[in-house]
């Protein structure tokens, strides 16, 4: 299952007007505006972000996992398959108290994450 996704916009601004109007009759909202980065959803937390970045910056994906021994597994597994190291999994305190996650790139770029948001 996903948990959110995240695009690479070049004028956040811009970008935070256009989605704010056009995502309005799905019920998104902001939900966390970083300034650079901002976390839209229609529920409790984001699942759409966008963020400052270059052209053909890569895009990111992060899956749900039902628990913590399976974002582990995750980055074992996504390293064996050629997956370059972006981030080892552990708490990501700055997102949520309970935040764990592991952070890979595909072989494209392409930042992969797999987090569990329980305790």
């Amino acid at each position: 299952m996903l948990d959110h996704i995240g695009i690479p916009v070049s004028d956040v601004a811009r970008s935070k007007q256009f989605f704010v109007a056009a995502l309005a009759p799905l019920g998104y909202k902001v939900i966390m505006d970083f300034g650079e980065a901002v976390g839209m959803g229609a529920e409790a937390g984001p699942d759409f972000w966008f963020g400052k970045a270059q052209p053909g910056s890569p895009s990111h994906i992060a899956f749900s996992a039902a628990d913590r021994s399976l974002v582990d597994a995750f980055y074992r597994a996504a390293l064996a398959a050629g997956g370059r190291d972006n981030g080892k999994p552990g708490i990501r305190a700055q997102y949520h108290p309970n935040y764990y996650g592991a952070f890979v790139y595909d072989p494209d770029g392409n930042n992969v994450e797999a987090v569990c948001r329980k305790g």
